[in-house]
């Protein structure tokens, strides 16, 4: 994973007296510290939103499509069911580990967003003093804010009422620590973070988001890398002598290659300022799959303490969505296909959930050549 593991940690983990326990703190905060999200604009004013969704668990994630008006459940603070609504907005996107939530996905306005780890810095509030009609679980925060609202601003508004609270994911036995990335159809783009049991929120300028620390610390370190230009550099001429680039590129010099969330928030943030941009549509689709390429992760670049046999954290899936036309897609890392889900396709108005396995396709599919 992304974080140093302290040797006081490596020691207590190992002495643990139960594989659940060690699984559960193990996982914590080292289950999914590799996300990476972005929003590049578009010539037409509207926006792509893109995201990877790494992880250690296997998350045996479907696409689901929530249809408007159905009733969704949140977790209160007793393990029993919390507030509930009556979705205003038709929803599509990716659940987890079998539960009726979306951890990704867009709307029918083209209000877009994800459930991203924020690991020692995500701090919830305590469920048993907050109002329970107001009160998300941490998974339910992105369902919640899908099914409801239309733009970043209604998102702005509304949920400076409400209160995030510390709870276990059943399935994961452990409370995630998460964040939350949000975009519209009009390119405006938040960061929502749990910090110290509130809410911080925070108008995202440049709309890439990764993991810990903080989102305004991320803005912080761009400073560091100010000269970053598309464009290569310029000749340098020392004692009568000409230096020139080494190939193409040195503008670019110096953007870290690594896979640390601020290196890759860095990374993000240089392609999404520095390309050629495109409109809505199939055109710039393929440009935002062409930066995520760059995020994917595959098994075994990431690894942390052999001795605990961690699961070794890889991109499970990425997803594209344009947020004019309101079509969603999604690549699995066992086939690179990217499949799309119009969301105007769809009954809104039915009574049930669809739900569509994404299966594992390991075998390219074959070239056509004219008979």
């Amino acid at each position: 994973m992304n974080a140093r593991f302290p040797n006081f940690l490596k020691s207590k983990l190992l002495k643990s007296a139960t594989a659940l326990t060690v699984i559960a703190a193990v996982s914590a905060p080292y289950a999914a510290a590799a996300c990476t999200s972005f929003l590049l604009p578009t010539t037409d004013g509207s926006g792509i939103y893109a995201r990877t969704m790494e992880f250690g668990i296997e998350l045996k994630s479907n696409a689901l499509v929530i249809p408007r008006a159905y009733t969704l459940h949140t977790t209160g603070a007793d393990g029993k069911p919390g507030m509930s609504w009556k979705g205003k907005y038709g929803a599509i996107g990716m659940n987890a580990l079998g539960e009726t939530t979306l951890v990704d996905g867009m709307n029918e306005k083209g209000l877009a967003g994800g459930v991203l780890y924020f690991p020692e810095f995500a701090g919830y509030a305590d469920g048993t003093k907050t109002d329970k009609e107001k009160s998300l679980a941490p998974w339910d925060v992105l369902s919640w804010i899908l099914t409801n609202f239309a733009t970043v601003e209604e998102v702005k508004t509304a949920i400076q009422d409400m209160s995030i609270i510390n709870l276990v994911q059943p399935e994961m036995g452990f409370v995630p620590p998460l964040h939350y990335t949000i975009h519209d159809a009009s390119g405006a783009s938040i960061v929502i973070e749990p910090v110290d049991g509130k809410l911080k929120i925070y108008d995202n300028p440049v709309g890439v988001m990764t993991n810990s620390p903080s989102f305004d610390w991320h803005l912080t370190n761009l400073r560091n890398y100010l000269k970053m230009s598309p464009l290569n550099a310029d000749t340098l001429k020392i004692g009568g002598m000409a230096f020139t680039p080494l190939g193409q590129g040195s503008g670019l010099l110096g953007i870290p290659g690594d896979s640390t969330p601020p290196s890759r928030f860095v990374r993000a943030t240089a392609y999404v300022q520095t390309v050629e941009k495109q409109a809505s549509g199939a055109e710039g689709v393929r440009l935002t799959e062409h930066i995520l390429n760059n995020f994917d992760i595959p098994k075994g670049w990431i690894q942390t303490a052999k001795e605990l046999k961690i699961p070794l954290e890889y991109t499970q899936w990425s997803t594209i969505a344009d947020l004019k036309n309101h079509t969603y897609y999604v690549k699995m890392y066992d086939d690179q296909v990217l499949r799309g889900i119009d969301i105007n396709s769809f009954d809104l108005d039915a009574k049930e959930l669809k739900k569509a396995p994404l299966a594992p396709k390991l075998t390219p599919p074959a070239v056509e050549f004219a008979k």
